[in-house]
Parts: structure tokens; sequence; C-alpha cells
């Protein structure tokens, strides 16, 4: 009959091997999870070899033992656990109690002690005792019975120790293992054992005289003069060393088999919850392994009546009269001309639809339009669905505008946690529901559908939980409608004008390659940066700044250190920008011009962390404007047509608005209400000169402060924007910051939020969480601060320019105008205006702008009319 296994943890010495041998791994929330993922790993790891009977684990607390009572210096030194590690504890405490593993904790003892006590319970009980620790301490307690699983190289790395293999490897018994450590001493315990003895001549002695006790009592055997004076003058201190490195196994814990049996009351679903806060994947694959295979058959039955004809579609839409949940899959091939909806899954009361729309749509398109339009445009009916700006898009092809949303699932996902990489229905039911969807099939949008309820009320209680209403309900949600119509606009794209560019960008490209070759002597591939590299630091002999794996860098950042060296580097400069904005937005944007003459780009609110809307397919957003070139891709982006001309609406300086919104600076305040340009402000008090006397130099650099300070710049990079040295930076900053004192007090107010509560809020509760600012990585946790600095600022501004597309696209449609929002550039609202709506129009704009919220300081906007975008700024 084999024996019974007992599987003892050493808690904190396996938590600190995982930590220090697992990446830096955090959830969205910014809790550190690294150590706890190793710790899981290494559990189930020896679970599934050994298959214990019993498991238990020790932890050590914080009060002093019975050894710093006997010695004041023990474990003096030693460095304060991470904080990062620190907060991981009580979580890996909690995973433990789900798995009913119990914890053994006794103030006056160390974790070894009670491992030492439970070890020794076992073998007296005839059990097969395996210790599971990275700390060689526990070696002392080998015995056959007993194995000691060392970890090694990571979590899952181990050697195991019994009493033979410690005898073969060491040359010394277990408890002899005891002696060695006597004389070594334990620098990490602060064990101060006998100088000049170390690990090789402490085994060495050992084997020999089996017992520090006997080694002193043959003194006059030993070699070696000094050796032997040592051990005479520490003998004391060598026997007491002895003492505490000695392990006890009579600790006053009680232990109850009965509790620490293996799985006995295994909280799978609570371990799951767990799992999917600390965005396990791979823990949560398993425990769904270990479900009863029925109970995950259970979520994937699904029945659902499929609706494709007209008279069915008309009888089951019509009985709407409540709260409705649904989704769709729309048909995107990248231009708005071919958008259509393929199918729609519907959940009226519990029965589930499945709407084969296309094939419908075939048998008779006008009556199915008409019985579309009479559901979706109505308001009465709350809907909730997940995505659906491509669903507004889509719709308004056949003239129906959707009314009634109620909650889009993914527009509340991202707000609640906007660092995730994708918001797909799919991807929630995972992170909200502990719930897996298989199949591949049709059946999947039907499970997808059953599930959307759940989600949505779990999202909504959220929400509400984060103060977040206003932001979804009055903001982003409204938005989606709002970007969907500027994804319809378009915006007309002079193709006359885009080819004659084309050839313009050519042939100076042509003509800034023939004087690159003439600088450089000879004819090379200019976009290859081994070519390149060759001829800057070989052949010209330019200062290498930089080496890769593969040679030399000559990236920007190079180039820009090298940039009065050699009259080829401006050049060359040049030369990438010219090449990039001529692939990407001249050569880049004719195959994406519609049928329409238009490009139809599309905006994303789930992408970026700060709050931004992004645009791609393509990106009108990130046209360079450094140089003129690049203002002029600019030219070709004209009104709709001859009755139109464009319109720019502008935010002045809106980020450092909010800054003196959100510090309630006095000074800061002031400058803005005496609508005082800023930075010649912030130049008379930085440079100390008065108002008149500020030169445009003065100026610039006060500029690069005000939003330095904005992006929590920091002397050395100010130094490096402004070619000055960083002395200078210095004190340009903390006059700065003396001048502005609110501005200092909110720096470290918000850095001091974040790093408690790991996140921080703008003005209307957008939430970002910073992980980072946790990190005990100097260069991780000074982004951190920058970051929680600058996301106030940067996500509040977000959702001014936000509120007020929404106010502007809402009261355009209020008053019937023609005229339309095509395009939103951050701060920067561009509307296709008809002539005789001009003037009307910007005023309205201006106005809803400009109120869009109360501030401390008036927000202003700048309106510029032209015939290209170009002219219109």
């Amino acid at each position: 009959m084999s024996k019974e296994k007992l599987l003892i943890l050493d808690g904190h010495s396996l938590m600190y091997r995982a930590f220090y041998a697992m990446p830096n791994l955090s959830n969205s929330e910014g809790l550190f999870t690294g150590a706890i993922y190793g710790f899981s790993n290494m559990l189930f790891k020896m679970i599934d070899e050994i298959e214990p009977d019993y498991i238990v684990t020790t932890f050590d607390r914080s009060k002093p033992t019975f050894r710093h009572e006997a010695f004041e210096e023990y474990k003096a030194g030693r460095k304060h656990m991470p904080d990062e590690l620190k907060m991981q504890f009580p979580i890996v405490k909690e995973m433990l109690n789900k798995m009913a593993i119990n914890i053994f904790e006794l103030d006056g003892y160390e974790a070894d002690d009670l491992i030492g006590t439970l070890a020794n319970f076992a073998e007296n009980n005839s059990m097969e005792v395996y210790i599971v620790t990275g700390d060689r301490d526990a070696l002392q307690l080998a015995t056959d019975n007993i194995k000691v699983v060392i970890n090694k190289k990571g979590v899952t790395e181990k050697e195991i120790y019994d009493r033979n293999r410690m005898i073969e490897d060491f040359g010394v018994t277990p408890d002899e293992f005891i002696d060695v450590k006597g004389l070594m001493g334990d620098k990490s315990d602060n064990i101060p054992g006998v100088p000049g003895i170390g690990e090789k001549t402490a085994f060495k002695l050992i084997k020999e005289y089996k017992s520090i006790e006997n080694l002193l009592q043959n003194l006059d055997k030993v070699s070696g003069k000094k050796l032997k004076e040592n051990l005479l003058e520490y003998s004391e201190q060598a026997i007491f060393s002895k003492k505490l490195a000695t392990i006890v196994k009579n600790a006053p814990v009680e232990i109850n088999l009965e509790e620490i049996k293996s799985k006995k009351e295994y909280d799978i679903k609570g371990l799951k919850e767990l799992f999917y806060k600390l965005q396990m994947k791979n823990q949560i694959a398993r425990l769904e392994s270990e479900m009863p295979s029925e109970e995950n058959a259970k979520s994937q039955n699904v029945e659902f009546e499929v609706v494709d004809n007209i008279d069915k579609l008309e009888n089951i839409l019509s009985e709407i009269n409540e709260k409705v949940f649904f989704t769709f899959s729309v048909k995107d091939d990248k231009f708005y001309s071919k958008i259509y909806i393929n199918e729609i899954y519907i959940k009226i009361k519990e029965q589930l639809y499945l709407i084969r729309l296309s094939k419908i749509k075939e048998d008779d398109k006008e009556k199915t339009v008409k019985v579309l339009k009479k559901f979706f445009e109505n308001e009465n009916i709350d809907k909730i669905s997940h995505g659906v700006k491509s669903l507004y898009t889509a719709l308004s092809k056949d003239g129906i505008e959707l009314n009634g949303i109620k909650f889009d699932t993914e527009i509340a996902a991202y707000l609640i946690d906007s660092s995730k990489s994708e918001y797909s229905l799919k991807t929630l039911i995972s992170n909200l529901l502990m719930e897996e969807i298989k199949e591949d099939d049709d059946k999947v949008q039907m499970i997808l559908l059953s599930k959307l309820e759940d989600v949505y009320i779990k999202e909504k209680e959220k929400i509400e939980e984060l103060n977040m209403e206003e932001l979804l309900y009055d903001v982003e949600q409204p938005l989606t409608k709002a970007i969907s119509n500027m994804e319809c606009e378009g915006f007309t794209i002079d193709k006359d004008s885009l080819y004659e560019l084309g050839v313009s960008f050519k042939k100076e490209l042509d003509d800034y390659t023939s004087e690159i070759y003439e600088l450089a002597g000879e004819e090379f591939n200019i976009n290859s940066p081994k070519q390149l590299g060759k001829i800057l630091f070989e052949k010209l002999d330019l200062p290498v700044i930089k080496k890769t794996k593969t040679g030399y860098s000559t990236n920007a950042e190079v180039l820009d250190a090298l940039k009065d060296k050699h009259p080829i580097i401006d050049k060359i400069v040049y030369y990438r920008q010219l090449a990039k904005l001529y692939s990407t937005y001249v050569e880049g944007l004719k195959p994406v011009i519609d049928s329409d003459s238009r490009i139809h780009s599309s905006f994303n609110q789930t992408v970026t962390t700060t709050g931004r809307l992004s645009s791609t397919e393509p990106n009108l957003q990130n046209i360079p404007i450094k140089y003129e070139m690049g203002r002029k891709i600019r030219k070709v982006f004209i009104p709709h047509n001859e009755e139109s001309v464009l319109l720019s609406a502008d935010y002045s300086q809106i980020e450092l608005r909010v800054l003196a919104h959100i510090a309630d600076d006095e000074n800061l305040i002031n400058a803005f209400k005496k609508h005082n340009d800023i930075h010649t402000t912030t130049a008379s008090e930085v440079f100390n000169v008065n108002i008149e006397d500020v030169t445009p130099q003065m100026r610039s650099n006060a500029k690069a402060v005000n939003f330095g300070i904005v992006y929590g710049i920091g002397d050395f990079s100010l130094a490096q924007d402004l070619n000055i040295t960083r002395k200078e930076a210095k004190e340009y900053i903390d006059t700065y910051l003396a001048r502005y004192p609110k501005v200092k007090e909110y720096i470290d107010n918000i850095i001091s939020e974040a790093e408690n509560k790991s996140y921080v809020t703008t003005i209307l509760n957008r939430r970002r969480f910073i992980p980072e600012i946790m990190s005990s990585n100097k260069i991780l946790k000074a982004l951190g601060k920058r970051l929680a600095m600058n996301a106030p600022i940067q996500g509040s501004a977000a959702d001014i320019i936000k509120l007020s597309m929404v106010n502007v696209y809402k009261e355009l449609k209020n008053r019937k105008l023609k005229s339309t929002l095509i395009l939103q550039v951050h701060d920067e609202l561009i509307l296709n205006v008809y002539k005789d709506e001009l003037e009307v129009v910007k005023e309205l704009v201006k106005n809803e702008m400009e109120k869009v919220l109360t501030l401390d300081v008036p927000l202003e906007v700048d309106i510029n009319i032209g015939d290209s975008w170009y002219d219109a700024k």
C-alpha cells in the first residue's frame, strides 16, 4: 500500500523566486501579477506531478521571531520587499483559500519552522513529504521520507533531495548541513558564522569532523594557523550560528488532517473569477478542463429560429414594444459604397432569432427597408447592442436612421478599461461571464447574443460604480452616431491635384537623391540603413552615435545628433520626410478614394488609452505639417461641391487651459481670462523681463516649457529640445513652477493619487490605469509619473472635443442644415459648410465648442474658412 503524500509550499520563498523569474506582468487595473502567475504555475505543476493527498502553504509573519530575540542583528540589512511583490501576497493567499489549501503562519516563528514541524508531523504519521522551496536552508529537513524540492532556474525547473541525494551531492547528511551553515554563516540572514570560512572550507571540515562541536574538540588536528585561530576565537559564535540556522520541528501549531486534504472544497468558480480578474488565460483554461463536461455543454446550448422571408420579419419586429437585445454582421471591405448588413441576431423576450437579411432583401428590398426603418427608427424601443457604429453606417445607405440605442457594450467596455487591445463580444463574455465560446459556425453568433444581456447587466453596474454615466450616455454613445455620419460623408479629394502633387513630389525626391549622391560621392540605397550607415560612418567618417546588432543606427535620433556635422544630414532628413509623405499620402491615398471621389476614413473610439479618437484607412490625423511639403497634401482635400467651403474650428491651447482649470492656479487662470498670449506671459515670468521685451526666441522657449510641463518633461529633455544646458533648463522649470505654484501642487498630488490608486481620471471621470507608476524600475516609474501628470489633461481635452462634436452634430441636425462634420483632428473640427449657411454655422460651431463645458478659464476657438483644407488653416 502506497504512502499518503503531503505537499508543503514555502510561500514567501516561492513568491520571491517567481517575482524575479517572471516578467513584470500586471492586469489592466495596475495590479502586478508576475509572482502570482509564477507561483500558480509551480503549484499546478507540483500537484500534477506529485498528486498529493494533503497540501499546505507556509508564510512568514512580519513580527520578530525567537531568533530576533536571541540575536538582534538577525536578518538586519535585508532589503525591503518591493511594493510590486508586496501587493501580490494577499491575492496569492486568496487563491490558496479558493483552492482549499491551508495557510500556516505563526507569530514568533519563521515559515521554515512551520515547514519543519509539519514535515516532522507527517513523517511520524507514515506519510511521504514534499517540501517545495527556493531556499537551501530546508535541505537540513531531508530524510528518506521527506524530500526537499529546490526550485532552480525560473519556477518550474527543480532538484529533489532526500537523505541519500544530500550525501551523494554534498558529502554531508542533512543534519550535518546545519553545521556547515553554522561555520560559513549566511549573508542573506545575517548569520555571522566564522570569519574566513567559506562554503568550500565549511563542507570540507564537516565532512571530516561531522559537527562543529567535534571540530572544536579536535582543533589540534586542523591544519592552517589562521583557520585554527579563527575557530578558537569564534567558537561560541559558530555554535550560536548553528543554533540560529537550525529549523524548529515542534512549533506550537494545530494540524488537522481532514482540513488539509487536497481539493477538499476546491472552489473552481471562485478561482476562475479570480483568474479572470488577474487576466491569466492559461490558468483559466486549466480550470475549464477540470469543469464537468455537461456544465460546459450546457453553456453552449442555444435554440433559435431562422427568419428568411419578409412576412416573418415583419411579424417578429412588429411584436417589439420593450427593451430588445441584438447583434449583427456587416459586410465591410473598406469602401463605404460596399458596406451592407448580412444578418441580424435579435432577442425578443426569451426568444432568439437569426434574421438572414441579405436573403430577405433579395426577395423584396423595398418592403424589407420599410420594415427595418419602422423598427430601427423607433426611439421608444430601447435597444442594447454591441459596436453599433458600423450599423449606423450600413443602415444609412438605405436611408434608415438608427435611434434608441440605450447601451453599447463595446463602448462601455472601453470606458471601463481603455487599455485592452480589443473589445469583441466574445472577449467580453470570456472576461465578464467567465465563459469561453468555442463554436466557429453560425451558432456562435446566437450563443453570443444569448449572453449579451448578462454582459449588459455587469457593465451597467460597473459604469454606475465608476460614475461614468455622463461619459457613456452623453458623450461616447452619441458620438458613435456623429462619427458614423462623418464616415458616411467622407472628405472629397481633388484627384487632379493629387496626381500633380505626386509628380511634384517624385521630381523633388529625384532631385534630393541626386544631391545626396553628390555629397556622398557615390550612388547607394538611401532607404537602406546598412548602406547609409557605411556612407555616414565609414566613408564620411562621421562620429558613431549608436550601434545595433546589424550595424550602425541611422534613426531620427542619430541624425538629429549629427545635424551640424555634415550637409548631407539635413538632405537625408528631408528626403525621408518627403518619401514617407509620397508613399503614405500621395500614392497611399489613391487606392482608398471611393467611387464618389471621397475618402471615407474610419474613426475609432476604442483604440487609444487617452480617450482620443483615432483615424484609420487612411489615418487623416497624422499628416505631418512641420514642412511645407506636408501642408501641401492638405490642398487636395476640398469641399464636396462648388456651393461649399471648408470650415476649420480649432481650440486654442486647450491642454494648457485644462491644466489651469485642473490645477486651479490663479496666475495661470488670470492669464487666460485676460486673453493674454500665454507663451509671451510665461516668457516674461521665466526670463524676468517686461512683456514688451519678450523676444520671439524667448516666446518659443517659453512655449516649450508650457507644453513640456503638460507632458511631464524633465530638465534633460527640455535642455535637448532648446539646445541649452541642463542647469538652464532646470532654472526655466523651477521658475515656471514658482510662478504657478498650484501647478506644482497638482503635479505632486496627481502622482501621489496615481501611486495610491494605480489610475487617474479626467474632468468627466474618464479613467486611465497606470501600472507603470507602481514599478520599482526607475525608467518605468518615471514614465508612469509622466503619464499620471498628462493623462488627466490630455484625456479631459479629448472629452471636451468629443462632447463638442456631439453638440455640433446635434445642433446642425436640429436646425436641418445641410452643412456637416467631416473630420476631427485632435483639437480641430473640419466641416463641409454650404456657403448660404456659412454665417449661421460659424456662429453655431463657435458657440457650441466654447460653451461645451464650464471651466475656470474661457475656451477659445479659432475659425478659418477656405476652398481646401490647406486654405482653411
